[in-house]
This record gives structure tokens, C-alpha cells and sequence, in this order.
């Protein structure tokens, strides 16, 4: 625990009064039965909170559906993995031994929920002003550089557009694998742009968010090459 505390200190400049708190919001459900689930539907809950509160100082014009839009895209799994991986949260994860094989550390349904326990622990350890200056260090790059709210639309929608627009063929989603149980599954899609001979893939949780992740790969493909 004493090397996950300097990262803490080091990363998030936060340092937890009760460490048993701070190793339950690294503990997975593989490893013990004392594991940051409650914690994460906590750290969800104050997380939405306090990025509602930034968006709605940030963006003073914007309606409640693009604040929305903006929080969802800010606090979706996909978002909060990526943020998990770059500091290097999933190292200090204490799995079981059948996650740490199969590698539980850089799965991202696992690191969304670790980051959101963390945020859960760090509420209860010393409340709402302290996480809320935690939550707007963690994401204080995301939200300066939050996009324009045309670029929130659904990928799906925005690539058929883009192709409609130039009056090409609308574009193919083929599912090329599924693996797992049902409580933790992984879809593999593809989406192909015929006229382009083009092909990007998307991987995630359901077939939807695995669709939509091609998708948003492809448009920044043919944004590349517009051809």
C-alpha cells in the first residue's frame, strides 16, 4: 500500500485519513468481498455532481441537452478508462488471481469503476469540497478542452452525414467477435465505407458502444483522407 499511497500523493495530491477506505476503493470483487462496488455507485453519483457544476459555469450558453451531452461524454466508461490508463491507476488495483491473468488491470469496465470508487473514497474520507478540487485536478485538461457541441453528436449519425453528404453509400457493421459470460462480454465490430474500401474496428461492452467506436474511428479516417 505504501507505493500506492506515494502515487496518490504524487498524482491526485490527495492523501487518504483512513487507509483502509483507500485500499476498499482498490479492491475488486475478485479479490475480497470488501471491494469498492458501493463505493463506486457513490463516486458515480458525486462525479456527475461536480461535473455538472464546471459545465454549467463553462458553458453558460449551452442548453441542458448539450450539457448533457457534454457530461456523458466526459464521465462514460470509454472516457474514464482513458483517464485511468494515463495515471496509471490500474497498476494498483488488487485483483484476483483469475483477473490479473487475464489481465482485469487494463480492462476498462474495471478501471471506469475503480475510478469512480476512488472518487467515492475520497468523499467519504474528507467530504465534497476536497473530492471537488480532486475531481477538477483529474479532469482539468478535458474540461478546458471540451469540443464544439456539433462534434457531440452520436458517431453513427454524424458518419452517415458525412458519406450522405457526398452522396455515397451508407456504411456496413459486421460483428467479427464476441467473447466472454454474459455478465461480462465483449463485442468486436466492424464498419466498412465500400467506396473507400475502408474498414475500422470497435471493441466494448455491447454491440451498440462497439458499433458507435468504429464508427467514430472511421469518420476520423476519412477526415484524414478526405479523399
Amino acid at each position: 500500500m505504501k507505493k500506492a499511497e506515494r502515487w496518490l500523493e504524487k498524482t491526485l495530491h490527495y492523501r487518504f485519513q483512513d487507509l483502509e477506505l483507500f485500499r476498499q476503493a482498490l479492491s475488486h470483487r475478485s479479490a475480497t468481498s470488501r471491494n469498492y462496488e458501493r463505493l463506486e455507485f457513490l463516486g458515480d453519483a458525486v462525479l456527475g455532481f461536480v461535473i455538472s457544476e464546471n459545465l454549467y459555469r463553462l458553458r453558460p450558453d449551452a442548453t441542458e441537452g448539450d450539457l448533457s451531452k457534454l457530461r456523458a461524454l466526459l464521465v462514460r466508461d470509454e472516457s474514464l478508462a482513458a483517464l485511468a490508463l494515463e495515471i496509471e491507476l490500474g497498476d494498483h488495483l488488487i485483483l484476483g488471481s483469475g483477473e490479473m491473468k487475464t489481465g482485469g488491470h487494463r480492462r476498462e469496465s474495471i478501471l471506469a469503476d475503480a475510478v469512480e470508487a476512488m472518487l467515492g473514497a475520497v468523499f467519504l474520507d474528507t467530504g465534497i469540497g476536497t473530492c471537488r478540487t480532486v475531481i477538477e485536478h483529474l479532469f482539468a485538461d478535458r474540461l478546458q478542452s471540451l469540443p464544439d457541441i456539433k462534434e457531440l453528436r452520436d458517431p453513427k449519425t454524424r458518419l452517415q452525414e458525412w458519406l450522405q453528404g457526398r452522396k455515397m453509400a451508407l456504411p456496413a457493421y459486421d460483428l467479427v467477435a464476441s467473447s466472454g459470460q454474459d455478465h461480462n462480454q465483449r463485442f468486436t465490430v466492424s464498419c466498412t465505407v465500400a467506396e473507400r474500401s475502408a474498414k475500422t474496428l470497435g471493441e466494448a461492452s455491447s454491440l451498440r458502444k462497439a458499433e458507435q467506436k468504429a464508427a467514430r474511428k472511421m469518420i476520423r479516417l476519412l477526415d484524414e483522407n478526405p479523399g
